[in-house]
């Protein structure tokens, strides 16, 4: 059996996960940043959600760009440089990839290496011509000069997923403009975010009965665990996700069931019954909330598709009012 050292950038990586995790848990109320849940096991999970007959974001979403992924290529530019923000599995990239030109670039970015790599390698198959460039990257702190720029080209982010509705709004104006320096003055933005809705719909799609969502959730503590040497108890946690109408966004929660303390690091963090980490946000949009978002932070609506029950919109977006505006279908 080799005895393999941590390379440094396992050991940033664990110092920054280590760091967040304390840092979210000194604060009132309790957080952690929704991006550690995707290790190996939480992509795979959340993969399962998708799957699920309550979580309809994925099938919704594919089912449009399956609808309209020519027109969108057309939009966006078939020989683009196509950047994927949090790529995962990469399973609704190919309902574009397959509309683009041969000279096309595509730059799948995730936190994930395993998945990444995968994907990757799936899609390349898929499209051997298409030159391929996986980054592995945390996007909210990539800079610019990472992305390889080609000669002639226009760069587009593609961000599928409603992932956006994961910042509060703030945070999303402030993602928006830095998608904007990353694709420069000429660039597009081909975004998918969840529409609002009925309580009961958002309320079961993120309590699956399959138990897949409390799973992706309560491995963000079996992380805590085996990465970090947290002394926790993951059956004194609960799962928890209810919409939240004042805030218009889903809340994700671990909720302790009882008064515990819990050690991560060198730090103990006390927790009554009841309280708990809030592990994720889910922002819901109408179509004319996110067009005013969007042009806080710059960019400009030139088209939006959606499904005909108008559960979810894909928008596509660019820097440039010359660009043409086509309707909303």
């Amino acid at each position: 059996m080799r005895n393999e050292s941590p390379t440094p950038s396992q050991n940033q990586e664990e110092e920054d996960f280590l760091c967040s995790v304390c840092e979210g848990l000194r604060s009132r109320p309790k957080t952690n940043p929704p991006k550690y849940f995707y290790d190996a096991h939480g992509s795979q999970l959340f993969d399962l959600i998708c799957t699920t007959p309550e979580y309809y974001p994925t099938r919704t979403e594919t089912d449009i760009l399956e609808r309209h992924g020519a027109e969108m290529a057309e939009m966006i530019d078939p020989s683009c440089t196509l950047i994927e923000l949090g790529s995962g599995s990469a399973i609704k990239t190919p309902l574009i990839l397959q509309h683009l030109a041969p000279d096309a670039v595509y730059v799948p970015i995730d936190i994930c290496e395993p998945q990444l790599l995968n994907s990757t390698q799936r899609l390349q198959a898929m499209f051997p011509k298409l030159r391929m460039q996986p980054l592995c990257a945390d996007y909210h702190q990539l800079p610019g000069h990472v992305i390889k720029r080609h000669a002639g080209k226009r760069q587009v982010v593609f961000f599928p997923g409603s992932t956006i509705g994961n910042c509060t709004p703030g945070e999303a104006v402030k993602l928006l403009k830095r998608i904007a320096e990353l694709v420069g003055s000429s660039g597009g933005l081909l975004i998918g975010v969840d529409a609002k809705k009925s309580t009961g719909i958002l309320n079961a799609a993120y309590n699956d009965s399959a138990g897949h969502t409390a799973a992706f959730n309560i491995n963000l503590l079996k992380r805590m665990q085996s990465e970090l040497g947290a002394q926790l108890d993951v059956e004194k946690f609960a799962h928890h996700a209810y919409y939240n109408d004042a805030h218009g966004r889903i809340e994700m929660h671990l909720v302790s069931r009882c008064r515990q303390a819990i050690r991560v690091g060198l730090e103990s963090f006390e927790f009554e019954e009841g309280e708990s980490i809030h592990t994720e946000n889910s922002y819901k949009y109408t179509a004319q909330e996110f067009q005013k978002l969007a042009r806080t932070a710059g960019w400009h609506l030139r088209s939006t598709w959606r499904d005909e029950n108008q559960l979810f919109n894909v928008h596509y977006l660019s820097q440039s009012v010359a660009e043409p505006l086509k309707l909303a279908r």
